[in-house]
C-alpha cells in the first residue's frame, strides 16, 4: 500500500491506496508549522484509524504547493515508513510535456491533474480544480499541458466578501434555492454559488474556443468543492473528486520504475 498526499494552501487530502484501489482518504487543514514529530503523529494516527500497519506501506508520495510544509512531511514519512517520501514537482522525469514559458513554476497539483487525465481518458481534457483557487488545466491526449487559467476558488471568494465588508454575515456554502434571496444568507449564497458556476461555464466556453485542435475536449472537475458544484455548472461532463490522488498515486508508481 501507498500513501498520497496532495498538500494544498487550505487544505491536504491523504490517500491510501491498495494497487488501484482508493482504500481509504483523509481531508485535513494545512498546517505550515507543524514539525515533522507532529506530522509523524498525524500519520500514525490516520493509519491507526483505519487498522492499518505502518509496516504495510511500502512508499509515500507527495505533490505540495505550499513549500513549508514540504521538507517537514517528507521526513515525518521517513521516520513512519522504510524511506523518505517521493516528492512530485516541475523537474520529475514524468511522461508529460509541459508546453508552457515557465515549465518549472507550474504547480505540482496541476502536473499531477495533468498525468492522471492523460492516462485515464487519453482525449483532450479541460480540467476544472475546485480548491484555494479555481485552476483550469488544459491537457491534450497524448498528456501535453496546454497552459490554462487561474481563478479565485469559492471559499476564497465568499471570505474576501465577508471580511471586507461591514454587516454581511460569513454563510455556510451549501446549495441555493433561488437566485433571488429574501434573507442576507440566501443573497450571499447565490451570489457566490450562481456566480462561481456561471463564471465556470463562460470560461469553459472560452477556453474551447481558444482549442488548438479540432476535437471536443472534455471537461473534468476535481477538487474539494466538485461535488457542491455539479448541480450548478453546465459544462461539467464529468466529476472525479479524487482525480489528484488518483495521479500522485500513477506518479509513484512511474517514479518508482525508474528508481529499480
Amino acid at each position: 500500500m501507498i500513501l498520497a498526499f496532495d498538500v494544498g494552501n487550505t487544505d491536504t487530502t491523504v490517500g491510501l491506496f491498495d494497487g488501484e484501489a482508493l482504500r481509504a482518504h483523509w481531508r485535513l487543514t494545512t498546517r505550515a508549522d507543524r514539525t515533522p514529530d507532529e506530522w509523524a503523529l498525524v500519520v500514525l494516527e490516520l493509519l491507526r484509524s483505519r487498522e492499518t500497519a505502518p509496516a504495510t506501506i511500502h512508499g509515500s508520495v507527495i505533490a505540495s504547493v505550499v513549500p513549508a510544509v514540504t521538507g517537514a512531511l517528507r521526513s515525518a514519512c521517513g521516520r513512519c515508513f522504510a524511506e523518505p517520501a517521493v516528492v512530485v514537482d516541475a523537474s520529475s522525469p514524468l511522461p508529460i510535456h509541459l508546453q508552457v514559458d515557465e515549465p518549472l513554476t507550474v504547480g505540482a497539483d496541476r502536473l499531477i491533474n495533468t498525468l492522471a487525465a492523460g492516462r485515464l481518458y487519453g482525449r483532450d481534457t479541460i480540467v476544472v480544480d475546485l480548491g484555494t483557487a479555481t485552476t483550469f488545466d488544459c491537457i491534450t491526449a497524448d498528456g501535453t499541458f496546454l497552459g490554462g487559467a487561474i481563478a479565485p476558488g469559492i471559499r476564497t471568494s465568499a471570505d474576501t466578501l465577508t471580511r471586507r465588508t461591514a454587516k454581511l454575515p460569513a454563510t455556510e456554502l451549501v446549495g441555493p434555492a433561488r437566485a433571488i434571496g429574501t434573507r442576507t444568507e440566501e443573497c450571499i449564497r447565490a451570489g457566490v454559488m450562481f456566480g462561481a458556476a456561471d463564471a465556470i461555464d463562460g470560461m469553459v466556453r472560452r477556453i474551447k474556443r481558444e482549442w488548438p485542435t479540432d476535437r471536443e475536449p472534455l471537461v473534468v472537475a476535481t477538487g474539494g468543492l466538485a461535488e457542491l458544484l455539479k448541480p450548478y455548472c453546465e459544462s461539467f461532463d464529468l466529476v472525479a473528486p479524487d482525480l489528484t490522488l488518483v495521479g500522485l498515486r500513477i506518479a509513484f508508481e512511474l517514479l518508482n520504475s525508474l528508481r529499480v
